[in-house]
């Protein structure tokens, strides 16, 4: 499953159910929104991981930054703490505030909706990525094992590099199933 398919069908599309009550949009809108933003950030995810220590950084932050609980409760997607990881996230994973307001600008030309709308809802949709990734990754899943498999080689630049070009193979998202034959050729 891809970090998109999580994000849409968890619990029944409760993450993107309240995107669209937080922001005042139709839960289609809402959907078609972060089809739109998530390449993004996936894509900033893989140039992070790419860095030195990028691997170590982002197994650290999904192992203690608790991001899972957006999904667990995805009422807390509209919490002002909620907003503020994701912003941090962003930060992470886009470097400015300038590359976000560019990816929202992008999404608002192929959604139709109000670029304000899209800045509102990208650190939603950064912290709900994050809450799917670490929820896989705590789940004992194919994530935390490719991760875990590949850490445990020292976190080489090499291990980094092989999971950076492997993160966002579809430009749509992580996904797991791929991932899980990717750990097979390694191991």
């Amino acid at each position: 499953m891809s970090i998109l398919d999580s994000i849409l069908k968890s619990q029944g599309g409760a993450l993107v159910k309240q995107m669209a009550g937080s922001l005042g949009v139709s839960e289609g809108q809402a959907g078609a929104a972060v089809t739109q933003l998530l390449p993004a950030l996936t894509q900033g995810m893989k140039r992070n991981v790419e860095k030195p220590q990028g691997l170590e950084a982002l197994m650290g932050a999904l192992q203690r930054g608790g991001h899972q609980q957006y999904v667990d409760n995805p009422a807390k997607l509209a919490d002002l703490s909620t907003i503020a990881d994701g912003n941090a996230i962003l930060g992470h994973l886009l470097g400015s505030k300038d590359a976000s307001r560019q990816v929202a600008a992008q999404a608002a030309q192929k959604t139709g909706l109000d670029t304000g709308i899209l800045k509102k809802m990208l650190p939603m949709v950064a912290a709900a990525a994050m809450g799917s990734l670490g929820k896989e990754s705590q789940g004992g899943g194919a994530l935390s094992s490719l991760m875990s498999g590949l850490a445990g080689g020292g976190g080489s630049s090499a291990g980094a590099g092989l999971l950076g070009a492997f993160l966002d193979k579809g430009n749509d998202g992580v996904d797991v199933g791929d991932m899980l034959n990717f750990a097979k050729k390694l191991f």
